[in-house]
């Protein structure tokens, strides 16, 4: 690390820990060359993911936008917000690790699904109505039988 006083490259870490928000470490340094002492932030550098819309079109991945929409789904229904925070991390992690860049949103939907079909049936349901875009009752029907 280079110090911002004499620009030596001899550095030494006094201490580290986390920030208050818990997004970065707090580095105090000390510079060997004129023991002058300095603060360091260190992050992971998150490369955004892109989802590929039916359209074509590109948007930068939303968390929230994702949580919102299984939020709708289990309105009134007995998950806590808890589980579907962590919900949504298996979700991201599974299409980071995977994609790495860019995701087709068919792919975010139908991991939606898997989760919610294993945690709550009408929420499933509810949430396959709008993803699936059900044109009549029929459709409707022949989802609720295939459970």
């Amino acid at each position: 690390m280079k110090c911002p006083f004499c620009e030596s490259q001899e550095t030494k870490v006094i201490d580290s820990r986390d920030n208050e928000v818990r997004d970065a470490i707090r580095r105090r340094r000390e510079c060997l060359g004129c023991r002058r002492r300095f603060t360091t932030y260190e992050r992971v550098e998150e490369v955004p993911l892109f989802v590929i819309k039916r359209g074509g079109d590109r948007e930068v991945f939303s968390r929230a936008k994702l949580l919102e929409g299984m939020m709708r789904a289990c309105e009134k229904r007995p998950i806590e917000a808890a589980m579907l925070e962590k919900l949504v991390d298996a979700i991201e992690t599974d299409l980071r690790n995977e994609f790495k860049t860019e995701v087709p949103s068919v792919e975010i939907g139908e991991r939606t699904l898997a989760k919610l079909k294993s945690q709550d049936k009408v929420a499933y349901v509810r949430f396959a109505s709008v993803y699936r875009h059900f044109e009549n009752v029929e459709e409707f029907e022949k989802e609720l039988s295939g459970l």
